[in-house]
Protein backbone atom coordinates (compact mmCIF):
# COMPACT_ATOMS: atom_id res chain seq x y z
CA UNK A 1 0.00 0.00 0.00
CA UNK A 2 2.95 2.09 0.90
CA UNK A 3 4.58 1.70 -2.45
CA UNK A 4 1.43 2.68 -3.96
CA UNK A 5 1.34 5.65 -2.53
CA UNK A 6 4.42 6.80 -3.26
CA UNK A 7 4.01 5.71 -6.91
CA UNK A 8 1.38 8.22 -6.94
CA UNK A 9 3.15 11.17 -5.44
CA UNK A 10 5.96 10.39 -7.54
CA UNK A 11 3.30 10.94 -10.80
CA UNK A 12 1.88 13.62 -9.40
CA UNK A 13 5.22 15.24 -8.88
CA UNK A 14 5.81 14.42 -12.77
CA UNK A 15 3.02 16.42 -13.70
CA UNK A 16 4.24 19.77 -16.00
CA UNK A 17 2.17 22.22 -14.05
CA UNK A 18 3.79 21.86 -11.02
CA UNK A 19 7.30 23.10 -12.78
CA UNK A 20 5.07 26.44 -13.96
CA UNK A 21 5.96 29.40 -11.48
CA UNK A 22 9.62 29.05 -11.66
CA UNK A 23 9.32 28.01 -15.37
CA UNK A 24 7.67 31.39 -15.92
CA UNK A 25 9.90 33.49 -14.41
CA UNK A 26 13.10 31.43 -15.61
CA UNK A 27 11.94 31.95 -19.56
CA UNK A 28 10.62 35.52 -18.98
CA UNK A 29 13.74 36.29 -17.54
CA UNK A 30 16.03 34.46 -19.85
CA UNK A 31 13.92 35.61 -23.38
CA UNK A 32 14.65 39.52 -21.52
CA UNK A 33 17.97 39.12 -21.19
CA UNK A 34 19.03 37.89 -24.49
CA UNK A 35 15.90 40.33 -26.22
CA UNK A 36 16.90 43.20 -23.94
CA UNK A 37 20.74 42.81 -24.14
CA UNK A 38 20.87 42.40 -27.73
CA UNK A 39 18.69 45.16 -29.06
CA UNK A 40 20.97 47.99 -26.47
CA UNK A 41 23.55 45.80 -28.32
CA UNK A 42 22.28 46.57 -32.20
CA UNK A 43 21.08 50.13 -31.26
CA UNK A 44 24.54 51.57 -29.89
CA UNK A 45 26.09 49.30 -33.01
CA UNK A 46 24.25 50.76 -35.14
CA UNK A 47 25.63 54.20 -34.14
CA UNK A 48 29.08 53.52 -33.41
CA UNK A 49 32.03 52.73 -35.00
CA UNK A 50 34.37 51.47 -31.93
CA UNK A 51 33.78 48.68 -29.81
CA UNK A 52 33.87 50.13 -26.34
CA UNK A 53 30.78 52.29 -25.92
CA UNK A 54 29.14 48.91 -27.24
CA UNK A 55 30.26 47.10 -24.77
CA UNK A 56 29.68 49.45 -22.14
CA UNK A 57 26.11 49.55 -22.82
CA UNK A 58 25.94 46.26 -22.92
CA UNK A 59 27.17 45.70 -19.61
CA UNK A 60 25.11 48.06 -18.30
CA UNK A 61 22.24 47.02 -19.98
CA UNK A 62 22.99 43.23 -18.28
CA UNK A 63 23.59 44.46 -14.78
CA UNK A 64 20.57 46.69 -14.96
CA UNK A 65 18.55 44.59 -16.61
CA UNK A 66 18.87 41.61 -13.99
CA UNK A 67 18.59 43.60 -11.18
CA UNK A 68 15.40 45.58 -11.98
CA UNK A 69 14.24 41.94 -13.01
CA UNK A 70 14.39 40.55 -9.65
CA UNK A 71 13.20 43.76 -7.99
CA UNK A 72 10.37 43.26 -10.12
CA UNK A 73 9.80 39.99 -10.20
CA UNK A 74 9.62 39.94 -6.04
CA UNK A 75 7.93 43.31 -5.54
CA UNK A 76 4.96 42.02 -8.31
CA UNK A 77 4.82 38.58 -6.31
CA UNK A 78 4.65 39.95 -3.29
CA UNK A 79 1.68 42.08 -4.04
CA UNK A 80 0.24 38.81 -4.99
CA UNK A 81 1.19 37.56 -1.64
CA UNK A 82 -0.01 40.13 0.26
CA UNK A 83 -3.66 39.54 -1.20
CA UNK A 84 -3.55 35.68 -0.60
CA UNK A 85 -2.74 36.50 3.00
CA UNK A 86 -5.33 39.18 3.28
CA UNK A 87 -8.20 36.53 1.81
CA UNK A 88 -6.74 33.92 3.95
CA UNK A 89 -7.09 36.33 6.67
CA UNK A 90 -10.68 37.11 6.12
CA UNK A 91 -11.61 33.08 5.53
CA UNK A 92 -10.48 32.55 8.82
CA UNK A 93 -12.93 35.39 10.45
CA UNK A 94 -15.95 34.16 8.36
CA UNK A 95 -14.95 30.94 10.03
CA UNK A 96 -14.96 31.97 13.42
CA UNK A 97 -18.36 33.95 12.57
CA UNK A 98 -20.14 32.28 10.34
CA UNK A 99 -19.29 28.98 9.44
CA UNK A 100 -22.72 27.44 9.00
CA UNK A 101 -22.45 29.67 5.63
CA UNK A 102 -19.16 28.96 5.01
CA UNK A 103 -20.15 24.89 5.33
CA UNK A 104 -22.78 25.94 2.96
CA UNK A 105 -20.69 28.16 0.54
CA UNK A 106 -18.59 25.12 0.50
CA UNK A 107 -21.21 22.31 -0.41
CA UNK A 108 -22.39 24.89 -2.98
CA UNK A 109 -18.72 24.76 -4.94
CA UNK A 110 -18.80 20.96 -5.41
CA UNK A 111 -22.12 20.29 -6.23
CA UNK A 112 -21.40 23.08 -9.31
CA UNK A 113 -18.49 20.82 -10.17
CA UNK A 114 -21.10 17.33 -10.40
CA UNK A 115 -21.90 15.83 -6.56
CA UNK A 116 -25.53 15.71 -5.83
CA UNK A 117 -26.86 18.10 -3.44
CA UNK A 118 -26.78 15.24 -0.70
CA UNK A 119 -22.92 14.28 -1.20
CA UNK A 120 -21.61 17.97 -2.01
CA UNK A 121 -23.02 18.74 1.65
CA UNK A 122 -21.46 15.15 2.96
CA UNK A 123 -18.40 16.18 1.76
CA UNK A 124 -18.07 19.56 2.77
CA UNK A 125 -18.97 18.37 6.17
CA UNK A 126 -16.71 15.81 6.17
CA UNK A 127 -13.46 17.85 4.96
CA UNK A 128 -14.62 20.98 6.71
CA UNK A 129 -13.61 18.49 10.17
CA UNK A 130 -11.02 17.69 8.75
CA UNK A 131 -9.14 20.93 8.09
CA UNK A 132 -11.96 23.95 7.31
CA UNK A 133 -9.03 26.94 6.59
CA UNK A 134 -7.30 24.49 4.84
CA UNK A 135 -10.39 23.22 2.75
CA UNK A 136 -11.48 26.67 1.72
CA UNK A 137 -8.39 28.13 1.31
CA UNK A 138 -7.87 25.22 -1.85
CA UNK A 139 -11.62 25.17 -2.91
CA UNK A 140 -13.05 28.79 -2.29
CA UNK A 141 -10.07 30.90 -2.74
CA UNK A 142 -8.22 28.51 -5.43
CA UNK A 143 -5.05 29.00 -3.61
CA UNK A 144 -2.71 25.45 -3.33
CA UNK A 145 0.96 24.79 -3.08
CA UNK A 146 0.97 25.16 -6.96
CA UNK A 147 -0.23 28.25 -7.81
CA UNK A 148 0.72 29.92 -4.35
CA UNK A 149 2.87 33.01 -5.00
CA UNK A 150 6.53 32.75 -3.66
CA UNK A 151 8.16 36.27 -3.83
CA UNK A 152 12.01 34.66 -3.57
CA UNK A 153 11.88 31.96 -5.54
CA UNK A 154 10.52 33.84 -8.83
CA UNK A 155 13.06 36.93 -8.11
CA UNK A 156 15.94 34.55 -7.87
CA UNK A 157 14.76 32.96 -11.33
CA UNK A 158 14.23 35.88 -13.27
CA UNK A 159 17.36 37.62 -12.55
CA UNK A 160 19.34 34.61 -12.79
CA UNK A 161 17.91 33.80 -16.01
CA UNK A 162 18.04 37.54 -17.14
CA UNK A 163 22.04 37.31 -16.46
CA UNK A 164 22.81 33.93 -18.11
CA UNK A 165 20.36 35.52 -21.27
CA UNK A 166 22.07 38.75 -21.35
CA UNK A 167 25.88 37.04 -21.20
CA UNK A 168 25.02 35.11 -24.88
CA UNK A 169 25.33 38.58 -26.21
CA UNK A 170 27.88 40.13 -24.10
CA UNK A 171 30.13 37.25 -25.81
CA UNK A 172 29.30 38.23 -29.08
CA UNK A 173 30.03 41.92 -28.60
CA UNK A 174 33.53 40.96 -26.97
CA UNK A 175 34.34 38.29 -29.50
CA UNK A 176 33.31 38.84 -33.08
CA UNK A 177 34.16 41.61 -35.31
CA UNK A 178 33.41 44.98 -35.11
CA UNK A 179 31.95 45.13 -39.07
CA UNK A 180 28.70 44.37 -39.53
CA UNK A 181 27.93 43.56 -35.18
CA UNK A 182 24.65 44.25 -35.43
CA UNK A 183 24.22 41.37 -38.12
CA UNK A 184 26.06 39.29 -36.07
CA UNK A 185 24.00 40.10 -32.75
CA UNK A 186 20.89 39.90 -34.46
CA UNK A 187 21.60 36.61 -35.89
CA UNK A 188 22.97 35.03 -32.87
CA UNK A 189 20.19 36.45 -30.61
CA UNK A 190 17.38 35.09 -32.88
CA UNK A 191 19.35 31.22 -32.37
CA UNK A 192 19.39 32.05 -28.45
CA UNK A 193 15.81 32.75 -28.78
CA UNK A 194 15.25 29.87 -30.61
CA UNK A 195 17.18 27.25 -28.29
CA UNK A 196 15.10 29.60 -25.34
CA UNK A 197 11.77 28.49 -27.03
CA UNK A 198 12.37 24.90 -27.81
CA UNK A 199 13.71 24.48 -24.30
CA UNK A 200 10.84 25.86 -22.75
CA UNK A 201 8.18 24.11 -24.87
CA UNK A 202 10.38 20.44 -24.04
CA UNK A 203 10.65 21.76 -20.02
CA UNK A 204 6.93 22.39 -20.11
CA UNK A 205 5.74 19.59 -21.98
CA UNK A 206 4.25 21.49 -24.89
CA UNK A 207 4.74 21.35 -29.05
CA UNK A 208 8.25 23.23 -29.99
CA UNK A 209 6.52 25.02 -33.34
CA UNK A 210 4.39 27.79 -32.17
CA UNK A 211 6.82 28.76 -29.35
CA UNK A 212 9.70 29.22 -31.29
CA UNK A 213 7.55 31.07 -34.14
CA UNK A 214 6.15 33.76 -31.42
CA UNK A 215 9.69 34.25 -29.69
CA UNK A 216 11.59 34.72 -33.19
CA UNK A 217 8.88 37.16 -34.63
CA UNK A 218 8.74 39.33 -31.72
CA UNK A 219 12.66 39.01 -31.18
CA UNK A 220 13.06 40.28 -34.91
CA UNK A 221 10.64 43.36 -34.57
CA UNK A 222 11.81 43.84 -31.11
CA UNK A 223 15.86 44.30 -32.77
CA UNK A 224 14.58 45.57 -35.80
CA UNK A 225 13.21 48.48 -34.41
CA UNK A 226 16.14 49.28 -31.84
CA UNK A 227 18.57 49.33 -34.98
CA UNK A 228 16.17 51.20 -36.74
CA UNK A 229 16.43 54.35 -33.61
CA UNK A 230 20.48 53.45 -34.06
CA UNK A 231 20.58 54.08 -38.05
CA UNK A 232 18.15 56.93 -37.21
CA UNK A 233 20.87 58.73 -35.10
CA UNK A 234 23.92 57.47 -36.50
CA UNK A 235 26.67 59.42 -34.43
CA UNK A 236 30.04 58.20 -34.12
CA UNK A 237 30.74 57.63 -30.51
Amino acid sequence: MEENLKTIDNYLDNHYIHRSNWLRAAVLGANDGILSTASLAIGVAAASDIREPIILATLAGLVAGALSMAAGEYVSVSSQTDVEKADIEREKQELKETPEIELQLLAEIYEKRGLNKETALEVAKELTEHDALGTHIRDELGINEISQAKPIQAAFASGAAFTVGGILPMLVVLFFPLRNMEYYLYGFAIVFLIILGGLAAKTGGSSIGKPILRITFWGTVAMGLTALVGYMFNVNV
